[in-house]
């Protein structure tokens, strides 16, 4: 991931220490940053906000700059230490618990869990983001949420995943055919339990926003809660019995799995 830092929170160290010694390298080597944003094709405010480290230096802009600037693979070398740099700041604690978690209970109000997305679906998402991002970090975020999916099947033991989608997510016009047979598809693994939360049944803690309950390994358990301009990470006893509470009362509402698949494939037929 190489966007903006949007949290009141520090930046992540890895960007400021690699934004820092770019600088450094740069100013060491009497290279102004106006010639380094031309080389590595970056506009000069992106290369500024890359050395102050309040936005993650690109492999591109790594390499342009250990090229320019003599550093001999030092500064190409910070790449390694930024792969996992792949989200958007705010919801990499969250990510780091995903990859720990032996259960995952999800769920969404009005957009596919990215678990669940499809490559196309996703795109759609993320280009269209605002503001908008740079391709190299379009392809970067599509990569990584593909890369997570792996969390479905690929885990032993398998994780156990639980998903509750309100109608509206799928009624939405970015939900195509491929989609809904994608929630199908993934629907029939062992680990997973789909269901789907009609209009008519929803309740009102259900048009909070989504939610996110995670166990991992040490049974630590964390909810997960995000809106539009803040998310939030817990593992206060009471946030996490809040949001136990409000995904019991939601499942409760929902269609039960085969019902929750036989209304898919309604949408399917209907599409």
């Amino acid at each position: 991931m190489s966007g903006q830092y949007n949290s009141n929170s520090q930046p992540p160290v890895a960007w400021r220490y690699s934004g820092n010694q770019m600088k450094r390298w740069r100013t060491k080597a009497n290279i102004s940053r106006e010639e380094l944003a031309a080389a590595a094709n970056y506009s000069l405010d992106t290369i500024k906000s890359m050395e102050q480290g309040v936005r993650m230096p690109t492999p591109r802009a790594l390499d342009t700059a250990d090229e320019l600037c003599g550093a001999e693979g030092f500064l190409s070398a910070a790449k390694e230490y930024l792969q996992r740099e792949k989200f958007p700041a705010r919801a990499q604690d969250f990510m780091e618990r995903e990859r720990e978690a032996i259960s995952v209970w999800w769920y969404e109000v009005s957009l596919i869990p990215g678990l669940l997305q499809t490559k196309e679906y996703a795109r759609a998402l993320i280009e269209n983001r605002i503001p908008p991002l740079d391709e190299e970090t379009v392809e970067e975020r599509i990569a990584a949420r593909m890369e997570r999916q792996a969390i479905l099947t690929e885990r032993k033991p398998p994780v156990g995943l639980s998903f509750v989608l309100y109608e509206a997510v799928l009624r939405s016009p970015l939900v195509d055919a491929h989609q809904l047979r994608h929630l199908l598809e993934v629907s029939r693994l062992r680990n997973v339990v789909l269901q789907v939360l009609p209009f008519e049944r929803a309740i009102s803690s259900a048009l909070l926003g989504p939610m996110v309950l995670l166990e991992t390994r040490d049974h630590e358990r964390f909810a997960f809660t995000e809106g539009p301009l803040a998310s939030e990470l817990s593992a206060d006893p009471g946030a996490v019995n809040r949001v136990t509470q409000r995904l019991s009362m939601i499942r409760t509402q929902a269609l039960d799995p085969d019902g929750s698949a036989r209304f898919i494939e309604r949408m399917v037929d209907q599409s």
